[in-house]
């Protein structure tokens, strides 16, 4: 019997799962995912379940049910590479592999800010977004949100924060000098306009030097709030940093053309772990997780693999809240609604899969 097993059941996991199980998967094979969730988590809806606009129920999706898929639920100590197995928290029996197939996804990147971690909220697990939720919520009217970090996480935050709540009084830390670094200036100023019509105040150059309780230091002032949101980077997940296999950078796995990594061609890395060309973001997980089932289910059924093609993005996708948005799409920058109705389309697709 040959084992697979799916750390994490993200973008990519999830994908890699549900396309081996389309293709009839070969019956000397038994999958096992483990996941500290019992169900797949749509992380790029957890601003939303921060802001209080959605339920915890529409930001997850059940995973298949199958006789040769097992589930594993809990926290991973370790990924012990040289003796093939996943050693598990609280648990005296490892979990060992033929195959393994990473997909831990990222953790915040806190730079080293003195009280980064310790005093602010997050949105990088549906528990951590269910706490910033709940942190939000119970603020009473003209309390101040503070969201650090003006990429796609805090726009979007601070967007449906503002629609969610509009007693509360709201501030986006940016470092540069325009939101939204990645996009174009056609894209930067229509979100600039959104905040300042809103009533969002938008703080350019920051420079966060340290948090306390209650309070932002940035650029020698240090400025009351009541919930900080750090949405200012990501690294990938600490268990994958561990690992002895070769890194770029961004501390990501280096891979070959098949996902895998060289030294180790029995072991895969998919999504925010694993190096690459693009941003990281739930659709390069996907695409990514297609390829790598084509190349395992080829492997696993006795065949050649085939050599995977390019992967071409079809664009990056931004809300400021339910009725407007931002993208690019096809090379095109685009704002307003249609965007936004784009979003939702993708997000409908992906739960009907």
């Amino acid at each position: 019997m040959k084992k697979l097993v799916i750390l994490g059941g993200g973008y990519g996991g999830f994908q890699i799962l549900q396309d081996l199980l389309n293709k009839q998967l070969p019956r000397d094979v038994q999958i096992t995912v483990i996941d500290r969730n019992p169900y797949h988590c749509l992380k790029t809806e957890f601003y939303a379940l921060a802001a209080g606009t959605v339920s915890d129920r529409q930001v997850r999706m059940n995973f298949p049910k199958h006789d040769q898929v097992d589930y594993v639920w809990g926290e991973v100590v370790k990924i012990d590479s040289d003796k093939d197995e996943i050693v598990m928290k609280d648990s005296a029996e490892t979990v060992p592999y033929d195959y393994l197939i990473i997909g831990l996804g990222c953790e915040d990147n806190y730079h080293n800010v003195e009280g980064a971690e310790q005093f602010s909220e997050s949105v990088q697990t549906i528990s951590k977004a269910r706490r910033a939720a709940l942190a939000v919520n119970e603020l009473k009217s003209y309390q101040h949100v503070a969201v650090i970090g003006a990429g796609l996480s805090g726009v979007e935050v601070a967007s449906e924060i503002r629609e969610s709540r509009p007693d509360l009084n709201i501030s986006l830390y940016d470092r540069g000098s325009a939101v939204l670094s990645p996009f174009a200036p056609k894209v930067q100023q229509y979100v600039e306009k959104w905040f300042k019509e809103n009533d969002v105040n938008i703080i350019h150059h920051a420079n966060v030097e340290y948090l306390e309780q209650g309070a932002i230091c940035n650029n020698g002032v240090c400025t009351l709030t009541d919930v900080t949101l750090w949405t200012a980077g990501v690294r990938p997940n600490r268990l994958v940093r561990e690992l002895p296999f070769e890194k770029d950078r961004y501390e990501k796995i280096v891979v070959n053309q098949f996902h895998q990594v060289p030294d180790k061609p029995t072991v895969y890395i998919v999504g925010d772990c694993a190096s690459s060309t693009f941003s990281p973001s739930g659709q390069l997980a996907q695409h990514q997780g297609e390829q790598i089932a084509n190349i395992l289910h080829d492997i696993l059924s006795g065949r050649e693999p085939k050599a995977p093609g390019e992967i071409k993005l079809r664009g990056t996708l931004g809300s400021l809240g339910k009725n407007d948005g931002f993208g690019n799409m096809f090379e095109k920058s685009f704002t307003g609604l249609l965007p936004r109705l784009a979003k939702s389309g993708v997000l409908w697709l992906h739960k009907r899969h």
